[in-house]
């Protein structure tokens, strides 16, 4: 159990890094295409298990994840910079979570309709094991139809765990202070 909700409270933190940073700027973020998408996150320098996510979306959820998590990031984040590439958007940010600030640097590319994937490298301060270094890549791809007992917002953790990034006030509960 305390590793379900070990992994259940990473997650939620990572759905906030991850969107908070594509979320928080005047530019736009395009809506991923509805459906089912595979997220996989692969960390080095890291005492983090790497993990498989699948979550089922819609233009909406998607939408109001962004708006949900927009706030939180400016509570949390001192820099939080977007930019539009040719290949995709480059964020810069400056947050602090539990005390621990992070200087964060990432790449998004993908077409958001078949596959995406965004590379995160960051440096953090201030946590019990010391200054650290750390590069997350999160490789999403379309899968097809959410399954017939999915609605959208869900999320089916490793282990087969559900949760709904609809309940909003339960994630922002959960992130770290």
């Amino acid at each position: 159990m305390t590793r379900q909700l070990f992994s259940f409270r990473l997650a939620a933190t990572l759905l906030v890094w991850t969107m908070s940073g594509l979320a928080a700027s005047a530019i736009e973020m395009p809506t991923r295409k509805a459906g089912l998408w595979e997220m996989k996150m692969v960390r080095t320098g890291s005492p983090l298990p790497d993990m498989t996510m699948q979550h089922c979306t819609d233009e909406s959820t998607d939408k109001a994840m962004s708006s949900s998590f927009s706030p939180m990031s400016k509570d949390i984040c001192s820099k939080n910079d977007i930019q539009k590439t040719a290949t995709g958007y480059i964020t810069d940010s400056v947050c602090t979570v539990g005390g621990i600030s992070v200087t964060s640097h990432s790449e998004t590319t993908g077409d958001f309709n078949s596959a995406y994937a965004v590379k995160v490298i960051s440096h953090s301060q201030g946590g019990p094991s010391g200054p650290r270094d750390t590069t997350m890549t999160v490789e999403a791809k379309w899968l097809g139809a959410c399954k017939a007992d999915q609605k959208p917002g869900d999320i089916v953790m490793p282990g087969g765990r559900t949760m709904n990034v609809r309940d909003m006030e339960k994630l922002k509960a959960m992130a770290p202070k």
